[in-house]
């Protein structure tokens, strides 16, 4: 079995699920590219949990969790098959008072938003985790350590969320505003951090900043990026696989270890 690589992806605005761009087009050469995985396992930031869980569907539901949107966003599917042994044995490695199997949960636009431009038929079982957001960013880089063996047996690992995520200033209206300086220097920063390998760095980023404090006034869409971080081992390359920032305030960058 190939290993398989560990990923980070920047999904931003629901508008990208329709939209042709650089951001999706990366999207759709990872699906031809990376090796092809048994199963996918997302880390979502939509999913906030006190205690972590992992889906366990057998046809795990297509949630929207977004709104305001033109209808023909909520008329998409993305049917894929869920997989409960692998569930099963995401909870076995990570422990069993670690992680539990919710049987019923779907999985959010972090996941499907993504997946339907990578692999748009859908035929890869798909699980989501929930962040447990009680949890320290380092407690859930440690965390991620315990599931990187997976990546032997064929589990593609995706964070989704993104490295700058500022609602209150985002321009919703124009993608490709300008974006702010803040917002640029925050994401140059944490692909400092990648390229010189400073994990520490990267999960006490909290107060080193003006721009840390802007680019991520809540943690939830950062903290995948933290998983994806800490299933890397030594034999990894790291690739960006986009760059961008979208809306004024939210990163697009996608981040592969292979």
């Amino acid at each position: 079995m190939e290993r398989m690589p560990a990923l980070f992806v920047g999904h931003g605005s629901p508008r990208n699920i329709g939209l042709k761009n650089s951001y999706t087009n990366s999207l759709k050469s990872l699906g031809k590219t990376l090796p092809h995985p048994e199963v996918i396992l997302v880390v979502s930031a939509h999913w906030l949990t006190q205690g972590t869980f992992v889906t366990g569907a057998a046809r795990p539901e297509t949630i929207y969790d977004f709104y305001g949107f033109p209808r023909e966003f909520y008329s998409a599917r993305y049917s894929c098959p869920g997989s409960l042994e692998w569930a099963e044995k995401i909870c076995d490695h990570a422990g069993s008072d670690s992680v539990a199997v919710d049987p019923s949960r779907g999985i959010d636009h972090a996941a499907w938003a993504v997946l339907i431009h990578m692999y748009p038929n859908a035929d890869i079982p798909v699980l989501e985790m929930s962040l447990d957001y009680r949890k320290p960013a380092a407690w859930h880089y440690d965390f991620a350590q315990h599931l990187s063996v997976l990546r032997e047996e064929g589990l593609l690992i995706v964070g989704s969320g993104n490295i700058v995520h500022n609602l209150q200033v985002i321009d919703f209206e124009n993608i490709d505003a300008t974006p702010y300086e803040w917002a640029i220097e925050f994401d140059q920063w944490v692909k400092n951090k990648l390229e010189t390998g400073d994990d520490r760095a990267l999960i006490d980023y909290e107060g080193i900043s003006r721009a840390a404090r802007l680019a991520v006034p809540t943690n939830e869409h950062y903290l995948p990026l933290l998983y994806t971080v800490g299933i890397r081992n030594k034999k990894d390359t790291l690739k960006f696989t986009h760059e961008g920032i979208q809306n004024a305030s939210i990163s697009m960058r996608g981040i592969l270890f292979q």
